[in-house]
C-alpha cells in the first residue's frame, strides 16, 4: 500500500471536483480524504495499491466536465494514518 499527498491546481473549486474525486476514490478502492485549500487548489491524502492509485490519478487528472486541471503535484508520504473510507473535509 502507498500513501500519497496530491495537490491539484486549476479550476477545481466550486465545480464539484471534491465529490468527483470521492466518487473515483470509491470506484478504485482508495481511502483517505480531500479538501479545498485557501490558495484555490484541492489537496488529498490517498491510500491504495500502486495500480489503483495510478488509475485514480489518471481520472482526477482529467477532472469532471466542469473543472480544468492545470497541475498535479504528487508526493509519496510514509503510511502514517489508516483510513476506512474516502471523505470530504470541510
Amino acid at each position: 500500500m502507498l500513501q500519497l499527498q496530491i495537490v491539484v491546481s486549476g479550476k477545481v473549486q466550486g465545480v464539484g471536483y471534491r465529490y468527483f474525486a470521492q466518487m473515483k476514490a470509491v470506484q478504485f478502492g482508495i481511502t483517505g480524504w480531500v479538501k479545498n485549500r485557501t490558495d484555490g487548489a484541492v489537496e488529498m491524502v490517498t491510500t491504495g495499491t500502486k495500480e489503483n492509485l495510478d488509475l485514480f490519478i489518471e481520472e482526477i487528472s482529467r477532472g469532471n466536465p466542469f473543472s480544468k486541471v492545470d497541475q498535479i503535484e504528487i508526493n509519496e508520504i510514509s503510511l502514517a494514518e489508516k483510513y476506512q473510507s474516502f471523505t470530504i473535509k470541510y
